[in-house]
């Protein structure tokens, strides 16, 4: 079976909308959106070997297993709903979370979690789940995955931040070590 071209271009689009926009020439605005015309032109004049138009870069952002793209109302503007490293604005009003969320991490990262919490590193925020797949699946990019259980309703209740993309990522900028179920004994 041919490898699926739209995760690809998934990857590449990851890249410019989250991490390097200048990879390509462009530049997002203060909340991460760039023209649909503006971005197709760019990736295809960019030596990528990705030749783009509407109808793929939108079946794209509909088959993106974790939906980290998203259209304005109108289709004219593109952005990636969460895991930015460049400076943007993503305008999420505050959310009360459940009393519990997840996160997926390789199990080489849990000792350091438990010490010195969960840290946004070189993102915006801190990326929790609802969902145990979701989750599992984040962790499983980098090794064997193991999910902590984060208390997000007492870390609300403390004073902490959380935001709720539309794609249901809850996000926070960063879970102290209190608030950190250690993951059962195997």
């Amino acid at each position: 079976m041919p490898p699926d071209p739209t995760k690809r271009i998934s990857k590449f689009l990851s890249l410019v909308l989250r991490h390097q926009p200048q990879t390509i020439g462009i530049k997002l605005d203060s909340s991460g959106w760039i023209s649909v015309d503006e971005l197709l032109a760019a990736v295809n004049r960019h030596p990528n070997n990705i030749k783009l138009n509407l109808n793929l870069l939108e079946q794209v952002v509909t088959s993106n297993d974790k939906q980290r793209f998203e259209f304005s109302e109108d289709h004219s503007f593109i952005r990636a709903r969460q895991g930015h490293s460049v400076k943007v604005d993503l305008g999420y009003p505050p959310a009360t979370p459940p009393e519990t969320l997840l996160h997926g991490t390789p199990s080489k990262f849990v000792a350091p979690i438990l010490e010195t919490g969960l840290k946004k590193m070189n993102r915006h925020h801190v990326h929790l789940h609802r969902n145990q797949k979701t989750a599992a699946a984040v962790g499983a990019r980098r090794g064997e995955s193991v999910l902590l259980t984060v208390r997000s309703g007492d870390m609300h209740r403390a004073g902490f931040i959380f935001f709720v993309t539309d794609n249901g990522v809850w996000l926070t900028d960063h879970v102290p070590p209190k608030f950190i179920e250690p993951p059962a004994k195997k």
